[in-house]
């Protein structure tokens, strides 16, 4: 797909303008500077993180280990995108916002090679331009064949509570033809707190993979009834596996201003 058709079928229906973000990197260059890297910590640095946390892990066999998948999951905290990549059957990337990357000196050095070793590709959070490149990055990822992880929530639960999703990853699914595998994620929020510096022992934490889900029949990815259907059905997966109480509204980040407040309360689509 042309990059102008990309930017009139989704963006343009939920974002708005804004000043431009320097554009995205490669993924193709991105993927490839993890490098051996990545499959050190995949392969070394993974089997320690099982023997040490013992994780449950339920469904595996519902990911295909081949082609592009989509692992939409819950999110209760941030060792959620360490769980993810560390633990699922095969290699997954997931996009991280950039500030991880930029950091100066030895510990800006050493997050930006961590990150990139599990898989992460840096990307500026954001509307307009910034979103525009968040999505066509992750469409580029799929496309190559990947698995790539995503959080239809858009941010982590600060309650335990599943909110309801946003329909970029429904829209990434019907444009690119992957298949959305559902992902619940049980107990990192007890792991790893809010606040907590290092995740503790205990409790285990359960990982449970879903069917992988179709989402064709919705219908294409330019029509905003296809995307709720779509985004729906992927959370009432989740919900499943997960097992959470159900918050029945967005988990929105709290407003600046009154303009911010307003447009949180008037109809939008969530991207």
């Amino acid at each position: 797909m042309s990059g102008s058709a990309w930017e009139k079928q989704y963006p343009l229906l939920v974002t708005e303008a804004t000043a431009p973000e320097p554009p995205a990197e490669d993924a193709d260059d991105e993927l490839a500077r993890a490098g051996a890297l990545y499959y050190l910590v995949r392969w070394g640095f993974g089997p320690l993180a099982r023997l040490i946390y013992r994780p449950r892990i339920e469904g595996a066999h519902h990911i295909p280990r081949t082609g592009p998948i989509i692992l939409a999951s819950n999110h209760l905290s941030f060792i959620d995108s360490f769980v993810l990549p560390l633990f699922a059957p095969r290699p997954v990337y997931f996009l991280a916002k950039s500030s991880y990357f930029e950091g100066g000196g030895l510990k800006g050095w050493i997050s930006n090679r961590f990150f990139r070793a599990l898989g992460a590709t840096p990307v500026r959070r954001g509307a307009g331009q910034a979103a525009l490149d968040a999505l066509d990055q992750q469409r580029r990822i799929l496309q190559s064949g990947k698995a790539i992880a995503l959080y239809p929530e858009g941010t982590r639960s600060l309650d335990g509570r599943l909110y309801k999703g946003r329909t970029g990853v429904a829209f990434l699914a019907l444009e690119t033809g992957a298949r959305v595998v559902p992902v619940g994620i049980v107990g990192t929020n007890e792991a790893m707190p809010v606040g907590a510096k290092w995740p503790r022992l205990s409790p285990r934490v359960t990982i449970r993979y879903g069917d992988a889900i179709d989402l064709s029949p919705h219908g294409p990815a330019s029509s905003g009834r296809a995307r709720r259907l779509a985004t729906d059905e992927i959370m009432t997966a989740i919900h499943s596996l997960s097992g959470q109480e159900l918050a029945g509204a967005y988990n929105e980040v709290p407003a600046q201003n009154p303009v911010e407040r307003l447009k949180q309360v008037l109809p939008h689509e969530r991207r």
